[in-house]
């Protein structure tokens, strides 16, 4: 937790740092005299130096000749001179709709294998994913405090510090009564399968009103990097989220869609109720154009449909035996809804021709293996308590099978020629040819056995009964980890398309709708060992007959087709 608590200081720290760099560049300001003025006063005035300075001397960007600008009136003294006041529909752009509705449609694709269950077949097998971080707890309020600091600090943004709280309350008690009244009506499980209240992810709205806030407050007004950097934590948190294994990419888009209207609701009713009060700094440019500016940075997050399913051979891993068959089942693989995160940019040379590239994470979670692990581990508890009682169960003590990674995940480097159609300067269609390379890390299950080493067996006849009996030598205790299931993929070449809808509500502004398609040809393998821990649990035993010991494997040639659904948020350049 320290370690997450220091790392979000040090990347709010370094986010607020940057925020200097506004000041590096901004003119000078020099003392100008108003000579019509200095001209009606005497000698003895102009030598009066409360006079002088009150009167005579105001400041100037160094670039100005025109007059001085008149003070603000007294009840306006709050707002900055010049800065024309926000409407309502300035700061509605309803792109949080089609992110809650994704969330909607992506409900149906969950895998349930991952729930918690407590019953008989799953007492040894624990199906829950160990990757935990708890750095999206703070990464959640990341770009809200950092927009706070800003403007506490002085560093003026969209609104001084009272609309600034205001708007921000706002926000959050908006979300607040979306987010809870759904969670509790809807009783969605968890993933993990500790409480219905997963759909959606409470997290991740307040990650999104978080970056949205820093979004009006400082990247409409002053850098468009300070939207990057507030969205990038947002869609970071979400990810996190689903990796935590506390929510499902459905909960995750819709609370991304409820944070980003919850904040532009609040900032339209501030709009209503402060009007043209307590404004520090208007819009960058309020003109949008997707024509004069094509180029673009985004970073996106989507779910992934295409492949469903992959087949191993059975007789190549001897993993689930059929009685009945006298053979070994193929082991059937299914994909669930992946979820897809990435940074995207391009730059054109006209308004139609670019080049550029795309970095993708995509998590797939994968079932199938699920009940034969489950079974394994039933047969094993039913093994150590026919066991229980006698000197062998010393042997041993406990067998369970973990989760280090219940997920297939690719990351995707990929270049190519970026196409642009402009249809109004709002509007415009969008299409890609890519080409790049595939990296997989691999699905990773681990058995544990712990017990007292058995360093030799033998049968002893009782010569006072002439029966024979077991006799036992134990050795050291152990306690062992090993891989029990892992299937992986090749890196290989891939080859992508998409086609995009871009929505320009900004001049360096932009929201993306679009769907990818890519392709890769990869050798997977799935690799099996059940036995592993007889190393250290029977050692004489698996030095005599190591080859019954030695772990499995399968290998397939399969041609993946990935379609990705999603959304982006665009700063053009």
């Amino acid at each position: 937790m320290k370690r997450s608590l220091l790392f979000t200081t040090l990347l709010c720290g370094s986010l607020y740092q940057a925020a200097a760099a506004d000041y590096i560049h901004q003119p000078s300001l020099r003392l100008t005299q108003d000579t019509t003025l200095y001209q009606a006063f005497s000698l003895e005035d102009r030598l009066d130096p409360a006079t002088s300075a009150e009167l005579l001397m105001t400041a100037s960007p160094e670039e100005s000749t025109g007059p001085t600008l008149p003070a603000p009136e007294p009840n306006k003294m709050a707002t900055q001179v010049n800065v024309r006041p926000y409407r309502f529909k300035d700061d509605m752009t309803y792109v949080g709709v089609p992110l809650f509705v994704a969330g909607i449609i992506a409900k149906s694709e969950k895998a349930s294998f991952r729930q918690n269950t407590q019953d008989q077949l799953h007492t040894r097998t624990r199906l829950l994913t160990n990757f935990h971080s708890e750095i999206d707890n703070y990464t959640q309020f990341a770009p809200a405090v950092l927009a706070a600091g800003l403007n506490f600090s002085g560093v003026e943004g969209r609104s001084d510090t009272w609309r600034f709280l205001a708007s921000s309350a706002l926000s959050y008690g908006i979300m607040a009564a979306i987010v809870n009244p759904i969670k509790y009506t809807a009783k969605e499980m968890r993933p993990d399968g500790s409480t219905r209240n997963s759909w959606p992810s409470g997290h991740t709205a307040t990650a999104f009103v978080s970056a949205t806030i820093l979004h009006k407050e400082y990247g409409l007004t002053r850098s468009p990097w300070y939207s990057v950097a507030g969205y990038t934590l947002a869609t970071a948190t979400g990810v996190m989220r689903v990796l935590n294994n506390r929510h499902w990419v459905s909960d995750v888009l819709s609370g991304a869609g409820i944070g980003i209207f919850s904040t532009e609701l609040a900032y339209g009713l501030s709009d209503l109720i402060f009007k043209g009060n307590h404004l520090r700094r208007g819009d960058l440019s309020a003109t949008a154009s997707i024509i004069d500016h094509p180029s673009f940075f985004s970073i996106s997050m989507g779910m992934g449909l295409g492949s469903k399913h992959m087949t191993f051979n059975g007789d190549d891993l001897k993993m689930d035996y059929d009685d009945e068959t006298d053979t070994y089942r193929d082991i059937h693989l299914k994909f669930a809804t992946s979820t897809v995160v990435g940074a995207e940019g391009a730059y054109f040379f006209n308004k139609y021709v670019g080049v550029g590239g795309r970095l993708r994470v995509k998590s797939t979670p994968v079932k199938g293996w699920d009940m034969v692990a489950s079974k394994r581990g039933a047969e094993m508890a039913e093994t150590l308590k026919s066991a229980s009682g006698s000197e062998i169960s010393k042997w041993l003590n406990d067998y369970s099978v973990s989760i280090e990674s219940d997920h297939i995940t690719e990351l995707a480097a990929d270049l190519g020629v970026y196409f642009n159609l402009p249809l109004s300067p709002r509007w415009a269609l969008g299409t890609k040819l890519l080409a790049g390379r595939s990296i997989i890390q691999e699905l990773d299950i681990d058995g544990h056995a712990s017990g007292t080493a058995l360093k030799d067996m033998w049968i002893e006849q009782d010569p006072a009964t002439s029966e024979y009996q077991i006799k036992f030598d134990f050795g050291d205790p152990y306690d062992v980890t090993w891989n029990y299931l892992t299937v992986g993929g090749s890196n290989t070449f891939k080859y992508g398309t998409g086609l995009s809808v871009t929505y320009a509500y900004k001049s360096n502004f932009s929201f993306k709708a679009f769907v990818d398609y890519d392709f890769t040809r990869k050798h997977y393998t799935m690799t099996y060992n059940e036995t592993d821990f007889a190393k250290a649990a029977y050692p004489s035993e698996y030095e005599h007959s190591p080859e019954y010991y030695q772990a499995t494997s399968s290998t397939i040639k399969k041609s993946m087709h990935s379609f990705v659904l999603g959304g982006a948020f665009c700063v053009s350049f």
